[in-house]
């Protein structure tokens, strides 16, 4: 009987004409090298992320406190600025009541985008890896994605509990969350966790769907055929970050006006239905998927355009290709 040397060591046998031959068995993608391949792309593209991040909270941050303190109470925009001067006691301390909470936003804010940013990529290299999911359409990797990014999110929350606490409530948040961990103990510090995560898949998903569209579609090169460089390629992201925050904030506006609002409540035992009635009691239906919405699109619209020309920029800084 003649035999076969094995080509792989999963081959199985086969006979054949009284002969036994050994079957050259598929070979599937080598998961950990998939990882790290994943990961190897992911951290550069999430620090770069992070990075980005860190900047448009310095220069943006006035900005953020205005809108969650939008989705707390409900006032128009130029009142939330000028209460917000006022609470702070005007002049150059009324200017760092907008910046109240700044310390856990340069954690929270970084360290969420690196997490969103590290997902899209991570997940894209992964997917892109086996045949069976390599060709799906960009929404649908996406929404692989947004779930990887949710997770990250929710592991953030008591660091978002607290900056949102100080935006909405100023000097009295430090008060108003010790009164919520001594009767609530530190689950407290996660209420509005499943808004926080649901925004989360709502808001990452349309943003990076967008991004990933324009990405895909939007030309890369000039009417000559010429790859597109400095200004052009900076107005391209610009574009592509505008968009896909504008199209992220309407869809979860009023996700976020209930966590915010649950988040930031003395009451710890308020549920989300009750949260949406007492808003809508105040503002009506509008109050419940618009308090806080042309703040945001404007905020989010300078900050999407900021940070997807600083992520791309930064990235090939902090880690050159070979």
């Amino acid at each position: 009987m003649s035999v076969r040397k094995p080509i792989e060591a999963r081959a199985a046998p086969i006979m054949a004409g009284g002969a036994t031959y050994i079957a050259q068995a598929k070979e599937g993608p080598d998961f950990g090298a998939i990882l790290s391949k994943a990961a190897s792309r992911a951290l550069p593209s999430g620090a770069a992320g992070g990075a980005a991040m860190g900047l448009n909270i310095m220069c943006l941050m006035w900005m953020r406190t205005t809108v969650n303190y939008q989705y707390r109470y409900g006032t128009g925009t130029i009142t939330a600025i000028k209460t917000l001067y006022e609470d702070g006691g005007r002049g150059f301390k009324g200017i760092t009541r907008f910046y109240r909470g700044l310390v856990p936003a340069l954690f929270q804010g970084p360290l969420s985008r690196f997490g969103d940013t590290a997902a899209n990529t991570g997940t894209l290299v992964i997917l892109n890896e086996y045949e069976s999911t390599k060709g799906l359409a960009p929404w649908m990797k996406t929404a692989f994605c947004s779930l990887s990014a949710a997770g990250w999110r929710l592991f953030l929350m008591p660091i978002d509990t607290l900056k949102t606490t100080l935006q909405t409530d100023g000097a009295k948040g430090i008060e108003l969350l010790k009164t919520k961990l001594a009767t609530g103990g530190f689950r407290t510090f996660y209420n509005g966790g499943l808004g926080a995560v649901m925004a989360n898949i709502v808001g990452y998903y349309p943003w990076f769907a967008t991004y990933n569209t324009l990405e895909e579609y939007l030309p890369k090169k000039d009417s000559e055929g010429n790859d597109f460089t400095g200004v052009q390629q900076l107005g391209r992201r610009a574009l592509m970050g505008f968009g896909a925050s504008a199209v992220s904030d309407v869809s979860s506006n009023s996700i976020r006006v209930l966590k915010v609002y649950k988040q930031t409540n003395a009451n710890t035992k308020l549920t989300y239905i009750e949260c949406a009635r007492e808003i809508v009691a105040k503002d009506g239906v509008v109050g419940l998927f618009g308090r806080g919405l042309t703040t945001k699109l404007i905020s989010n619209g300078i900050q999407g355009a900021m940070f997807s020309v600083l992520w791309k920029t930064i990235e090939p800084m902090l880690f050159p290709k070979e």
